[in-house]
């Protein structure tokens, strides 16, 4: 998509305007916290976050502590539907290799053998996808979260494998490390805290 063809929606007063093209946003007096929204984007940002507008007004980029934190129920869910379509995708092997094995004793041992794979995909699914761009799991972008540091940054990859890594310590405490978050502000697991991390959703206006 050409820059100049996008459209954003600014915030005026409390109230959303536009959408206006980038050639547009001179004149309407925008100042580097203001919130804007353009295609593509879950929620709004402060203009400063853009690169684009950065370079147009000459604002300097800030950083923002999170302030919104995902609750328990929130990240429970989002681990579940990340299982279950994981889960599916096992399924869909397990009948390929079906197709295949037809002894039904075979068959059995094929299906159990392989469940250790789900959560070794969910580790390695989740590392991946929580130091992409979109900072989460298919279940944590259909709830409107993300992993950062503790500056709301996205994670590097070696950060995003330690995190998960250390869920482990979350596990052995006889699941004490995630019922953690109740217990601070920023609703941090034992693994959050370990890593130096904080699992934000989306600011409201």
């Amino acid at each position: 998509m050409e820059e100049e063809s996008i459209e954003y929606v600014i915030v005026i007063n409390g109230k959303p305007e536009g959408p206006y093209r980038i050639s547009e946003l001179k004149g309407l007096g925008i100042q580097a916290g203001t919130f804007v929204k353009k295609p593509g984007m879950d929620d709004y940002k402060e203009a400063h976050e853009l690169t684009e507008l950065r370079e147009l007004f000459g604002f300097t980029q800030q950083v923002t502590a999170p302030q919104y934190f995902a609750s328990f129920d929130q990240r429970l869910l989002a681990a579940a539907i990340d299982y279950f379509f994981l889960t599916c995708a096992y399924v869909i092997l397990v009948l390929l290799g079906f197709l295949i094995v037809t002894d039904k004793s075979q068959r059995i041992m094929l299906a159990l053998s392989g469940l250790p794979l789900i959560p070794i995909a969910k580790f390695i699914y989740g590392s991946l996808s929580e130091a992409s761009e979109k900072q989460g799991t298919i279940g944590k972008r259909l709830l409107n979260i993300k992993v950062t540091d503790l500056d709301g940054r996205r994670l590097s990859l070696s950060n995003s494998f330690g995190r998960n890594a250390a869920k482990i310590f979350s596990v052995v405490t006889l699941f004490i490390g995630y019922l953690y978050s109740f217990l601070n502000r920023k609703q941090q697991c034992l693994h959050d805290l370990i890593s130096n991390t904080l699992v934000i959703k989306d600011r409201l206006i």
